[in-house]
């Protein structure tokens, strides 16, 4: 069971900081081989969504699953859901589907009425389609991975 810590950049702990940057690099550079600069300069403005779990230390869970939402206008006009991942350790747990329920829920309380767009690996496609996403671009490579662009409508089905 994962515990969900919900924050903007500048509320984090230095240690969380550390820790979602840790995943990150984990998920994207060594699994995925995907060498991109993913210290983007848009951390500070959007809101971080950790799913912690087991514990490693007393009072310290590790990150299990992460996201960024980020505020319309950064990105993409939409509000947008990225840096989606779920750590090896969450994997088969049914993580990255509590991960995106929660992420969407906690995208449209931050912006109530407003479509969401993500730019999601081309094989989820079917995996993001299941929580409301639509397919609205052509594949395209981004850090040599298959992409595609994706809408969720306002309210859209989960």
């Amino acid at each position: 069971m994962l515990r969900w810590r919900f924050s903007p950049f500048d509320e984090l702990t230095p240690l969380e900081v550390h820790d979602l940057y840790q995943a990150r690099a984990a998920v994207f550079v060594l699994e995925q081989k995907c060498a991109f600069q993913d210290v983007d300069g848009a951390d500070p403005s959007c809101w971080h969504l950790l799913g912690l779990g087991g514990g490693r230390a007393a009072g310290h869970d590790p990150i299990h699953a992460y996201s960024r939402l980020v505020p319309p206008g950064l990105k993409f006009p939409e509000p947008s859901i990225g840096r989606v991942l779920t750590t090896e350790p969450a994997r088969g747990s049914g993580a990255g589907r509590a991960l995106m329920g929660e992420s969407i829920r906690r995208a449209e309380s931050l912006w109530p009425g407003q479509p969401i767009r993500i730019g999601a690996q081309q094989y989820l496609e079917t995996f993001y389609g299941s929580f409301g996403f639509t397919t609205i671009s052509a594949p395209y490579d981004e850090d040599g991975i298959q992409h595609v662009q994706m809408l969720r409508p306002a309210g859209g089905a989960r």
